[in-house]
């Protein structure tokens, strides 16, 4: 009788040992191929820095075709855009694409005053060119004080994505001092600005140029650092 019971006792510890190990096994089983993390909703939110997927430089669309499809589009669909989409659309506003440092867009002097921030449902990232990757810098999602920062205009609230311009004007001042620095950079703004409103068409994604907006508030909103200066606001997603 004890034989009988120590065993079925035995066959239960053993059972029971299997199921545990067949559950961790698939928790921590990583996602296929089919559904990577970069395309998987919220990914973003939980970590602090992110290596964007590689630009994608072999687009289906013609630079000419962009020109005539782009337009300024207000209405967006709930729908979010993946790692790859946002980081071809800042690759393409910030991305270095010259082993000397030089990027996507023009800058005078090659000294690059500009900042590229992403604003999303999981908080607000800054864009580092040199190695194509975010940084996290809020938690929360900045859109609804961007919203009244911008007069209550709906794409800032609707898009999945607002990406912002900010400029470092002292680091163009250093070369061509304080008269000639602000033309300088509003017209390196103007450049970036093109290239990710292009890049979005070629994405299939509509997108919008915003300057109206008080500057403080977008900086209060952001806690952006005390030496940059919000230049444009860039809602982009689907179209409506």
């Amino acid at each position: 009788m004890f034989y009988k019971t120590g065993t079925s006792t035995l066959l239960i510890l053993v059972l029971l040992l299997v199921m545990v190990v067949s559950a961790c096994t698939a928790y921590t089983t990583p996602p296929t191929s089919e559904q990577s993390t970069q395309d998987l909703p919220g990914t973003m939110a939980i970590k602090k820095n992110i290596p964007l997927p590689q630009p994608d430089l072999t687009g289906a669309m013609t630079l000419e075709e962009t020109l005539v499809q782009r337009r300024s589009i207000r209405g967006f669909q709930d729908t979010y855009l993946t790692e790859a989409q946002i980081g071809q659309l800042l690759w393409a506003a910030q991305g270095v694409t010259h082993p000397s440092g030089l990027r996507t867009a023009p800058s005078a002097g090659a000294l690059y005053p500009l900042e590229i921030y992403a604003a999303t449902q999981d908080g607000l990232f800054h864009y580092q060119p040199e190695t194509h990757s975010l940084e996290r810098v809020l938690e929360r999602d900045p859109r609804p004080s961007l919203y009244q920062a911008a007069l209550r205009q709906n794409p800032v609230l609707e898009a999945p994505l607002v990406i912002l311009i900010s400029a470092v004007f002292d680091r163009t001042t250093q070369k061509y001092g304080a008269v000639r620095t602000p033309q300088y950079v509003y017209l390196e703004a103007g450049h970036v600005a093109q290239n990710i409103l292009l890049q979005a068409v070629a994405l299939d994604l509509g997108a919008v140029p915003i300057g109206a907006f008080y500057e403080d508030q977008v900086s209060k909103a952001l806690s952006l650092p005390s030496d940059q200066t919000p230049l444009y606001l860039i809602p982009v997603g689907y179209q409506e």
